[in-house]
């Protein structure tokens, strides 16, 4: 089957003030079905936000996109925003990661919504005003809060105010942003609640993108883990906690805190690669506590790890799992967080 949304191969370099190119996503690939939830993790500046805002077509002037986005096959990327227009809050809608910058502080949030849905919706004023209202009630706001401002709207509210605005047009594939950044945990669960009511009850298809494993493996039955701006693991969101085939997964997992281990939890040194310049080896390799010759020179690929997991790791080829021991290859080249 077709999937419903399909990328191919999607890279994107920015040109700073200085002219130098940065390559913040390199040969990602992903797939949404209908009704699918897919979870896309990893640290921040690893390329997560420029993704999703590729698929929009949203990205700044000073970007270059290359790649295929395809949305039930059809091609909608190849002719920048004349291709992507049409299928923009109609097919895809997104959630932003601010709320408050989400929406004009002088108008009320009623309007706002109203306006998507009266210039992309082709209904009248009046149609787009009560569809504003019912929108509203459908995320958790009463309808006579319509006429209230941003700022009159708590930090919960207005990211279900966000929520309700990519709702407008109908879509049916929805973009989310880091959409509980800065919400306290009762907040954070009740707009993953809502969500998942939303998916299941709409039939939305979902890509969150969250720092927060945990929200992810409660909402998202498949994960992508990415780094340094390409997928380096993705699969079952299950299989990949409990059986992580790339270092840098079970490292996450290990620093992720789980109410039911009282296990200590773990760091990962250093920081991601600089992005200005060419990665050669496994980007990872700096950081890995497995590291070995091999991920100094050779780049991996990613490649069936598991039954239903592929991970971009030369440990794979060797037949030894991401967690750490006593192999050999830590033994003899003594690569370990970098130095050899």
């Amino acid at each position: 089957m077709t999937p419903l949304l399909e990328v191919q191969d999607l890279h994107v370099w920015f040109e700073d003030a200085a002219g130098n190119e940065i390559a913040a996503v390199r040969g990602v690939d992903l797939e949404i079905d209908a009704a699918d939830r897919v979870g896309l993790v990893g640290e921040s500046g690893c390329g997560k936000s420029t993704t999703i805002l590729a698929i929009m077509g949203l990205l700044p002037s000073n970007a270059t996109v290359a790649g295929r986005v395809l949305l039930d096959g059809e091609e909608i990327l190849a002719g920048g925003d004349r291709t992507i227009r049409p299928h923009r809050w109609r097919d895809i809608a997104m959630v932003f990661q601010g709320a408050m910058n989400a929406f004009n502080p002088v108008r009320p949030i009623g309007v706002q919504i109203a306006d998507a849905v009266q210039i992309r919706g082709g209904r009248t004023r009046k149609e787009a005003a009560e569809r504003a209202r019912e929108l509203l009630e459908l995320v958790g706001i009463p309808r006579e809060r319509a006429g209230g401002f941003p700022h009159q709207f708590s930090g919960g509210m207005r990211q279900r105010a966000a929520i309700a605005l990519a709702l407008a047009c109908e879509p049916r594939i929805l973009l989310a942003d880091e959409p509980t950044t800065a919400l306290d945990v009762m907040v954070q669960a009740q707009i993953m609640l809502l969500l998942e009511h939303l998916c299941s009850e709409q039939g939305l298809a979902l890509l969150l993108v969250s720092h927060d494993l945990s929200l992810v493996l409660d909402l998202c039955p498949r994960m992508n883990v990415m780094y340094a701006g390409e997928i380096i693991e993705r699969g079952p969101s299950d299989a990949l906690a409990d059986t992580p085939t790339h270092p840098y997964t079970r490292l996450m997992f290990a620093a992720t805190p789980d109410i039911f281990d009282e296990s200590p939890l773990a760091s990962i040194p250093g920081a991601p690669p600089s992005l200005d310049r060419e990665i050669v080896g496994c980007p990872f390799q700096p950081r890995c506590d497995r590291a070995f010759e091999r991920c100094v020179n050779e780049t991996p690929v990613l490649k069936h790890s598991q039954e239903e997991q592929e991970a971009a790791c030369h440990l794979n080829d060797l037949g030894r799992k991401a967690s750490p021991d006593s192999s050999p290859a830590n033994r003899t080249t003594g690569v370990r967080n970098g130095a050899a």
